[in-house]
């Protein structure tokens, strides 16, 4: 893990691959640290010629976190949500996206290949959009347009993303028991649940950096950012969705309303994905996200 001051705040990434090879970068969804992007998915990546970038989004993991601004209030941003209004927020997804442009700047990258999960969809989204010079393709996994009018996650992936975790260092049996259950719930229904893969990541995350505000702080940004759809037809990078069939998180409609309002997107359907990314599933993803790097590299030009 490397540090690099950018957008005023200190980000946290890693780097695969020659540093002076065409880049992807890896955004992260809401809540986790750039380690779900695991080191096998960015080393095969990376081995068809690119560097992968990976990092953590403000208030996760090694890079800055907003402890000065408490967590919002969960009861507050669903009201907000209801009523079509936004909240009051410390940052929104603009400043996220903005992060990532600054990390690209600090690291010399004029052009890269951004794909974004969940959130970092979202995030991806915005970068297309009001960075388009700075994009060669757009990848939006599991991902949304915030569209209002879209089916939200079921109410008992809700219930468990929203409810606070038991403290780590009071009852970190409890904590790692309750990240499980959540991890398992939203898991890929097709493909096996690899529970001891899940404990390790959510320790290692906890390790890291263990701050329970800091989700809220993220889901207020979503939420203060509200709906991307009058942006999205600016942007002109090709573009590929891909989404779980089976995703209990964000339904697989958030996923086709992207590519409906991106013009060209190439939409593909994984059937028995949920909200994760299967190990089954990664070298058919990255065969995808290569297709469509290729044709559009800054070295065919």
């Amino acid at each position: 893990m490397q540090h690099i001051s950018a957008n005023g705040i200190t980000l946290s990434y890693d780097s695969f691959g020659e540093v002076q090879a065409e880049a992807f970068l890896l955004v992260s969804g809401l809540g986790t640290q750039m380690i779900r992007w695991n080191d096998a998915f960015c080393e095969d990546l990376a081995s068809h010629g690119f560097r992968v970038i990976r990092f953590d989004n403000r208030d996760a993991g090694g890079s800055t976190h907003f402890t000065q601004s408490p967590a919002p209030n969960f009861a507050a941003l669903a009201q907000a949500v209801a009523a079509h209004e936004k909240p009051t927020a410390p940052y929104t997804l603009h400043d996220m996206a903005a992060d990532a442009i600054g990390l690209l700047d600090a690291l010399g990258i004029k052009r890269a290949h951004i794909v974004g999960r969940s959130m970092g969809g979202m995030i991806a989204q915005l970068l297309a959009s009001l960075y388009p010079h700075r994009v060669l393709t757009l990848t939006a996994m599991m991902s949304s347009t915030g569209n209002p009018t879209l089916p939200s996650a079921a109410p008992d992936v809700m219930a468990l993303l929203t409810q606070p975790s038991p403290s780590l260092a009071e009852d970190t049996l409890g904590f790692l028991n309750h990240r499980l259950q959540f991890a398992k719930r939203i898991a890929s229904p097709g493909y096996p649940f690899d529970e001891t893969t899940q404990r390790t990541i959510i320790l290692e995350e906890a390790n890291l950096a263990n701050d329970p505000t800091a989700f809220g702080r993220q889901l207020a940004a979503i939420v203060a950012t509200g709906d991307l759809r009058p942006v999205l037809a600016r942007i002109v990078a090709p573009t590929l969705v891909i989404h779980g069939t089976d995703d209990p998180l964000i339904p697989l409609a958030c996923g086709k309303d992207i590519a409906a309002h991106i013009r060209h997107a190439t939409f593909i359907p994984i059937d028995g994905m949920g909200h994760d990314i299967p190990l089954e599933l990664e070298h058919l993803i990255i065969q995808a996200l290569v297709r469509t790097a290729h044709p559009h590299s800054s070295r065919m030009h």
